[in-house]
């Protein structure tokens, strides 16, 4: 008996003397930690201690590490920060066959295991969003602005002799869910209540899948992505909504060809005119390209529209500079895209918002797939994921004065200067503004969600006066690891406009 155990506890002592040589052997050892120990007993404590004060310990390691590499903990993985612009760009330019975008995302979101493959290894509905949606922009946004007319109202309906609570966040998802779908599926089926829903619970889906599947060890993630069906469930709940529109339209192909009279200029016909290229030419094909293009449009669509009314409400002042702007650009363009880029105040006010509070904490996200060596020494090993401290980017009083403080007309008046006209519009990325992303892999969809959104929010400012409850403070943002969370119970006052436009 003493024998065995004698046994056992070498077994484990061993066992621990092997984990403890690889860990003290590992390349990442070398690079400074944020937000805890590296030390492996409190490695668990530190991705807990570094999620809740994530914020705050990204700016604490800019500012230390400006210039060069950082690491953070999360609870499933390390992931190395960069900071500058100089370390920026060099993830910007870096070629795929070394930092990849496309394993960055990957990783981040394990659609290969909780959606299947198909949509990871051929990826065709990016292209779509990138070529087909950005240049039809003009030709679908008076589809996005009529959808608008209707959702809105619906969903806030305000009078004009009393003030009506709103929850913000819940909120924006449909109408934005609303708005996106006529675009990607059209009318009637953009304002089927129980499809709607179904597109936004998608966006919870995709997210609790892929927290599972990244907490297993690798040998384990493709049975957890196959346990954690949420995201499979809700795709088979949305084909039958798609079916029948897809039939119709395949009939209509068969009988004349690619094109004919009234075709429908849609996402859901891209993929469609796509798809009969490829060998996977199915329903479920087809669906699920359409609910990954919701979860892109809806999740980060609300919630920057969220945070922005938020500021708005809070700042009742910018209502009135914004209405001037927004009554004299439509009295001489109409609902366009060109009276869209003519709105420099509300543009600023956006991109402002967006500079203030982010998508996320981080952007940039690449994937190291060989092992490299950053310009100033840093070592990268093969399977590192590298990426930019955006939020503290954004709040860096020698890139932003007063960075700390929002400042609504900001980028308009830095578009007054000579030259400086598009240099600052809301869809420009630079190596000193990264919400999305920059260089050949910036979010693809960012010019058709911009339109979108101002859209959205010359209808809301012309047709509504708002302002927050309390005391007048705006809802504090959340934030959990490199996530960032607009107020999720956050409300707003809504007051019809007796004069509205």
């Amino acid at each position: 008996m003493e024998d065995t155990a004698t046994m056992l506890w070498t077994g484990v002592a061993v066992l621990g003397l092997i984990y403890l040589i690889k860990w003290k052997t590992d390349p990442l050892n070398s690079i400074p930690t944020v937000g805890g120990s590296s030390w492996p007993i409190f490695s668990l404590y530190s991705a807990i201690h570094f999620s809740l004060n994530s914020k705050k310990l990204l700016q604490e390691g800019y500012k230390k590490y400006y210039g060069s590499v950082f690491k953070v903990p999360l609870i499933e993985q390390w992931v190395l920060i960069v900071s500058g612009p100089k370390m920026v760009d060099e993830l910007r330019r870096r070629p795929d066959e070394e930092l990849s975008f496309a394993e960055g995302v990957e990783d981040s979101m394990q659609i290969r295991h909780t959606f299947g493959p198909e949509t990871d290894e051929d990826p065709y509905h990016v292209d779509i969003i990138r070529e087909k949606l950005t240049r039809s922009v003009p030709a679908i946004l008076p589809d996005v602005i009529d959808e608008l007319t209707l959702a809105v109202p619906e969903h806030i309906p305000a009078k004009s002799d009393e003030w009506l609570e709103v929850a913000i966040m819940p909120t924006m998802q449909q109408i934005i869910a609303r708005a996106s779908s006529r675009v990607f599926v059209g009318a009637p089926l953009c304002r089927n209540k129980e499809y709607l829903n179904l597109a936004i619970k998608f966006t919870i889906d995709i997210i609790k899948d892929k927290t599972l599947v990244k907490l297993a060890p690798s040998f384990l993630k493709p049975l957890v992505g196959k346990l954690s069906n949420h995201v499979r469930g809700t795709l088979h709940e949305t084909i039958p909504h798609l079916k029948p529109i897809i039939d119709e339209r395949w009939e209509l192909m068969k009988t004349f060809g690619d094109n004919w009279s009234d075709k429908p200029n849609d996402m859901l016909q891209w993929i469609i005119d796509t798809a009969q290229t490829r060998q996977d030419n199915t329903y479920e094909a087809i669906a699920r390209r359409i609910l990954l293009v919701n979860f892109a449009a809806i999740h980060t669509s609300s919630n920057s529209m969220s945070s922005a009314l938020y500021h708005l409400a809070e700042r009742p002042d910018c209502l009135e500079t914004l209405r001037e702007e927004i009554e004299v650009v439509l009295r001489e363009e109409g609902w366009t895209k060109n009276a869209m880029g003519k709105m420099w105040k509300l543009d600023s006010f956006l991109k402002e918002s967006q500079r203030y509070n982010g998508i996320g904490l981080a952007s940039l996200t690449r994937k190291a797939l060989k092992d490299i060596t950053l310009p100033d020494g840093t070592f990268v090993p093969r399977g590192s994921i590298i990426m930019a401290a955006a939020d503290a980017t954004h709040h860096d009083d020698s890139v932003y004065a007063d960075s700390d403080v929002f400042d609504p007309w900001r980028f308009s008046r830095m578009r007054e200067a000579d030259g400086e006209g598009t240099k600052h519009q809301f869809v420009n990325t630079s190596l000193d503004y990264i919400s999305f992303g920059h260089g050949k892999h910036a979010c693809p969809g960012r010019f058709f969600a911009a339109n979108e959104l101002k859209s959205l929010m010359a209808f809301i400012i012309l047709n509504y006066d708002l302002k927050l409850g309390g005391d007048g403070s705006r809802p504090q943002n959340l934030y959990w690891a490199l996530n960032v969370i607009p107020a999720p119970k956050g409300t707003i006052l809504f007051r019809k406009r007796e004069v509205s436009v």
